[in-house]
């Protein structure tokens, strides 16, 4: 039978609801409530979650982030969906385990082991890897919280180095310590205590995590992507079969699956098959104008691989060549440029489409508070767009 659509979305409804249920039009209540309703925040750049807060709460602080993640610890920094590094829930994390983290975890064990074979590190490498995971394990439990330098000069089962490309420039010898965390972390043994850095630095203490977050409890895989599912299409539905599979990290047949669990029904997107939740066909209102600064690998400008109905023809100028995007000006759910933040401390807007005259005075206010709440901070994206770099160069 073929499948019927329930109704068509236009891209005026789904700017309206980007906005507001990305906080962008209507401001969210606390770093936790804004993270779980997204499912989480991008996180491999620092400074992202911080200015994605910014960018939602008002009167939002470093330290309102600062002590959600290692205070109440509410929140942890997890690596999960497409190997990259997320600000979620703590109680989430079970679920985000479940459904993303654990497929990761399985690719990045594989991958060592060969890697420690090839290397000469050892024959077995299976065995070799799970000793040092247990020789980091026993002594986060015993001395609690440590860095990886120090992980490293005192654990000599960490004390390996490999070649991953020998004879090539970009080979040499590397050590391996970094990959055994990046083992124990994405498979959820160990976690991201305090940073020793500043916030837009990343250098962390490792933790053990039932220590850092107590026992916890184990959620199923089916279950927690279905759940997980469920919530992305709340904040980012309607949306493509290929969005979603794209996000998670996952494949098309776990994607149709959870759908189905969830009920999805199918819409027609401006032209394009989409997805929805069943509950939530209501027409979108139009929303009051508004406008944002976003930063780079923000999750609304990463949230769909189907981007062009907010990127407005801006793809090359604002996403690196990898899919990495950078800083972002916003008006009414469609990019209109970027943002620099300049040597003395000032945030510019990089405008490349035409803005109404209260648009654009909108934004410089926006630059302007911005420039006044980072009181000096730099901020330089980890990830720079072909946009972000015509402005250093």
């Amino acid at each position: 039978m073929p499948v019927v659509t329930i109704r068509s979305f236009t891209v005026e409804e789904l700017r309206a609801r980007l906005a507001r249920r990305h906080f962008l039009a209507s401001r969210g209540g606390s770093a936790e409530s804004v993270s779980s309703a997204l499912v989480g925040l991008h996180s491999s750049d620092p400074a992202t979650p911080y200015l994605s807060l910014w960018a939602r709460m008002p009167e939002f602080t470093v330290a309102d982030l600062d002590s959600a993640l290692y205070e109440r610890r509410s929140l942890v920094k997890h690596l999960a969906m497409r190997r990259t590094l997320w600000v979620v829930g703590s109680e989430s994390l079970a679920a985000v385990q479940a459904a993303a983290s654990d497929r990761v975890a399985a690719n990045e064990r594989r991958k060592l082991i060969a890697d420690i074979e090839k290397g000469g590190i050892a024959a077995d490498g299976a065995a070799w890897l799970d000793t040092a995971c247990a020789a980091v394990l026993a002594y986060l439990d015993t001395h609690g919280p440590t860095g990886a330098a120090q992980l490293r000069t005192t654990l000599p089962e960490l004390a390996d180095s490999y070649d991953p490309a020998p004879g090539k420039p970009w080979g040499g010898a590397t050590p391996v310590s970094p990959r055994v965390l990046t083992v124990l972390s994405v498979r959820g043994d160990i976690v991201r205590g305090p940073n020793t850095g500043a916030w837009t630095t990343s250098r962390p203490l490792w933790a053990s995590r039932t220590a850092w977050l107590g026992d916890g409890a184990s959620a199923d895989a089916d279950s927690a992507g279905t759940e997980l599912v469920r919530t992305w299409l709340r904040a980012f539905g309607p949306a493509t079969v290929a969005d979603i599979a794209w996000w998670f990290g996952h494949t098309l047949t776990w994607t149709r699956r959870a759908l189905a669990e969830v009920g999805a029904v199918q819409v027609d997107l401006h032209g394009t098959p989409g997805v929805v939740l069943p509950d939530d066909l209501e027409p979108e209102p139009a929303v009051e104008p508004w406008c944002a600064l976003l930063p780079g690998l923000d999750v609304t400008t990463m949230g769909w691989f189907d981007r062009d109905w907010y990127l407005d023809g801006h793809r090359e100028q604002v996403f690196d060549r990898y899919g990495n995007a950078g800083p972002t000006t916003w008006v009414d759910g469609r990019v209109v440029g970027g943002w620099v933040h300049d040597e003395d401390g000032r945030v510019h807007l990089q405008l490349t489409a035409d803005v109404t005259t209260s648009a654009r005075k909108a934004l410089q206010h926006k630059a302007d508070e911005l420039t006044a709440w980072l009181d000096g901070v730099r901020v330089k994206p980890r990830f720079p767009s072909p946009l972000t770099k015509s402005a250093t160069r």
